[in-house]
């Protein structure tokens, strides 16, 4: 057998977990987010939602997540389903249970406990004993060895970074097969970002944790992601694997900021004709 058919057979092997069938999602019952949002996570991947703030890339984890109710929205359109099974009716607890978890933008952290009770709640649903919570409380500390240091000290006084890496923690916390991460380098310094990526990274490879992360910075995300979607005003114009899309014209002039004229938007005049393109 020679390399390229190895590679079609691999592909046609990947198993897809997740899939998300042409949702549209409105909020108070009027102002329409999500228009038509597909796309796919397989496992074992790393996938990239990618797009500017305003995008519909918080929405559309937060339908997957089914965390859109307190927040007065709802999938109206198009179906979810994890493993071949809906998922959109299921309440957030038990999608948890089914191995899907995710970590909100800004990190959310309960300020008031210590890094390491913030770890521990992330294990509140599992019936396994405290033997194997309190092994994959090492396993977290092993690839976060900050949180090891800084386990007594109140959340709400450790940094922005500590923080990003507790929520990652805490997650993991839950043995989630899939992990939603949402803008995991929103507020760290580009140093930490690297390092959060490349845990990331680590996680996928050595833990098999699927990845299905929103980020704004495009040019990190493509450097670590398999694949990825790039959504603008709620519809995705754009996917495609990262290596691809990082060589692409037009992400290279829209998200990339590899331009003469410098970085543009979808809203530029000029831009029309290709986002009607896009979009069409």
């Amino acid at each position: 057998m020679n390399m390229s058919a190895e590679r079609v057979e691999a592909a046609a092997q990947v198993e897809t977990l997740l899939e998300v069938n042409n949702i549209e999602v409105i909020y108070n019952s009027v102002i329409l987010v999500l228009k038509g949002v597909s796309l796919n996570v397989p496992r074992g991947g790393i996938t990239a939602l990618l797009g500017g703030n305003g995008a519909g890339k918080t929405t559309t984890l937060k339908a997957i997540s089914n965390l859109l109710k307190s927040e007065r929205g709802e999938v109206t359109k198009g179906s979810i389903a994890y493993r071949g099974e809906r998922v959109q009716d299921l309440n957030p607890a038990d999608l948890v249970q089914r191995g899907v978890i995710q970590v909100m933008e800004g990190r959310h952290c309960f300020e008031h406990l210590t890094i390491e009770e913030n770890l521990l709640t992330g294990a509140y649903t599992r019936r396994d004993g405290k033997r194997k919570v309190a092994d994959d409380l090492e396993l977290v500390y092993g690839y976060f060895p900050r949180l090891k240091e800084r386990r007594g000290s109140q959340a709400g006084y450790t940094s922005g970074g500590e923080q990003q890496m507790c929520a990652i923690g805490r997650a993991l916390m839950s043995r989630p097969e899939t992990i939603l991460l949402d803008e995991p380098s929103m507020g760290l310094a580009p140093q930490l970002v690297e390092e959060i990526f490349g845990i990331v990274k680590d996680l996928n490879e050595r833990e098999g944790v699927s990845f299905l992360l929103a980020e704004q910075n495009t040019n990190v995300a493509l450097r670590f992601a398999h694949y990825g979607y790039i959504l603008e005003s709620g519809r995705v114009v754009m996917d495609g694997a990262a290596a691809d899309l990082r060589e692409n014209p037009d992400v290279k002039e829209f998200y990339l900021g590899m331009s003469d004229e410098g970085r543009k938007s979808f809203r530029d005049v000029r831009s029309y004709r290709r986002r009607k393109r896009w979009l069409s």
